[in-house]
């Protein structure tokens, strides 16, 4: 049988060597921290760190790989690599002072290089969940004070404008935190104050316009084919109607022709003879009618030309007949005005030398001139009525104004007529006025209530040569 004995020692050797390396390994694989893809070790205590900081602290970070930890003397513990996210919220005021409502979302983590790692783990080791309202302070700070410098019209159409403002604004920050942006977006933009809404209402109704204009312009294109098809299909019904009625008509007007052949000829000829027979009464008329003319109107109307001729030259010499009449009175009325009033000044003058005369030979006097004015004045009035012809051929010309035509011979012969009733005062040697300046008056004015007397007179007369010379003259006899 053999002898193990001497094994023994060496058995012994093995085993304990065995547990000590079971041992070594246990502690080996409890001390040993491997740190997972998304997250790093941060080993602090007895360790020579891979990253010194400003503050003088000294620790160790771990990514992607493991790291022996001294339990007692050394501490580790994880920070978390994984995204997070952060809804945002912001009421700001934009450059119009509109107030506008951002909603946002800001997806970021711990950034990878050891820097980052370094303030992320000084900052938020174990207290990761606080990173959310730090992150959201930042950013909300940011959003307001850029918001504050645009309008609303550049908030609506450049977001990305805005979230890469906000992204390079708040970098820094972010930085000192360890922490990097991966995304900002921009989710929606609420108007409490209905800005954006009354924007848009132009252009949609400009939209709205354009989608009316559109389809009233499509129905009305629709409505003129279908108007044209109609008119088409009218007019080839009426084409065929047509032709049917013409084709009718022919053959009526064939059967027609065929029945009136014979009245037709005999009307014919009847015609022509009619229009023979109009010829013969035209030519007659027409003979008739030059027979008349050579034998009876033509001498007629020589006859009453020469009457008229005549007549319109007898009219032209009265006229001026009545035209010389008229001015010889005017120069022999001024001549007597003149004379009468030399006579009357020196009558002045001997009625002032010769005022004792008695009061009976002054009326004695008054009654001889008023007697010699009477006569004066009746041949005046027979000078005026021979001037009526003469009025009469003025009106004619002056044409539609009667009481004119009376005026102005007035205004005419009115120097004649005070010089005619003035008349009988040149043949008076003396006058004797009694009561003074009264008693001239009463003679004057005497003289002139004359003149008014016949004043009527002559008008009567002058309106009745007028109207003589308006009647039309008589036909001359045919």
């Amino acid at each position: 049988m053999p002898d193990f004995s001497a094994f023994i020692p060496f058995l012994a050797v093995l085993a304990g060597a065995l547990v000590v390396v079971a041992v070594i390994w246990i502690a080996i694989k409890l001390m040993w921290k491997v740190a997972e893809p998304n997250e790093a070790l941060i080993i602090s205590g007895l360790t020579r760190g891979t990253l010194e900081t400003r503050d003088g602290m000294d620790f160790k970070i771990v990514t992607g790989k493991g790291a022996l930890v001294f339990p007692g003397l050394q501490t580790v513990r994880t920070l978390s690599l994984t995204l997070n996210e952060t809804e945002l919220k912001v009421s700001c005021v934009t450059s119009q002072g509109i107030q506008v409502i951002v909603e946002g979302v800001v997806i970021y983590k711990i950034g990878d290089a050891p820097p980052f790692i370094a303030n992320a783990a000084r900052r938020f080791l174990g207290q990761q969940p606080k990173m959310q309202s730090q992150v959201y302070n930042v950013f909300e700070g940011h959003l307001r004070s850029i918001i504050g410098s645009m309008t609303v019209e550049e908030i609506i159409r450049e977001r990305d404008k805005l979230g890469s403002q906000v992204r390079s604004a708040s970098g820094v920050e972010m930085e000192k935190l360890g922490l990097v942006v991966d995304s900002l977006q921009i989710k929606d933009l609420q108007d409490p104050t209905g800005y954006i809404q009354n924007i848009a209402k132009p252009h949609i109704a400009q939209v709205k316009m354009e989608a009316r204009i559109a389809e009233a312009t499509r129905n009305r294109e629709a409505a003129e084919r279908e108007a044209e098809a109609a008119a088409q299909i009218a007019d080839a019904q009426s084409l065929s109607a047509i032709k049917q009625s013409e084709a009718q008509a022919n053959a009526e007007r064939a059967r027609a022709n065929a029945a009136q052949a014979g009245p037709l000829a005999e009307a014919t000829a009847r015609q022509q003879v009619v229009v023979q027979e109009t010829e013969v009464a035209k030519l007659e008329a027409d003979r008739e009618e030059q027979k008349l003319q050579t034998t009876i109107r033509k001498p007629a109307d020589a006859k009453a030309y020469a009457k008229r001729t005549e007549a319109e030259g007898q009219k032209s010499a009265d006229i001026s007949a009545a035209e010389a009449l008229a001015r010889r009175t005017e120069l022999e009325a001024q001549v007597n005005a003149r004379r009468t009033e030399l006579q009357a000044q020196a009558n002045a003058t001997a009625a002032a030398a010769a005022a004792g005369a008695t009061r009976v030979t002054g009326e004695a006097e008054a009654a001889a001139t008023k007697a010699r004015g009477d006569a004066t004045a009746s041949s005046i009035k027979a000078k005026a009525l021979a001037e009526a012809d003469g009025i009469k051929a003025r009106g004619e010309a002056l044409g539609t104004n009667q009481d004119a035509v009376i005026s102005q011979q007035l205004a005419e012969n009115m120097p004649a007529i005070i010089a005619a009733a003035a008349e009988p005062f040149a043949h008076v040697g003396q006058l004797t006025v009694l009561n003074g300046g009264e008693g001239i008056n009463r003679m004057i004015g005497g003289i002139l209530a004359q003149v008014g007397d016949y004043l009527p007179a002559l008008r009567t007369a002058l309106k009745d040569g007028r109207q003589a010379a308006k009647q039309p003259p008589k036909a001359p006899d045919a």
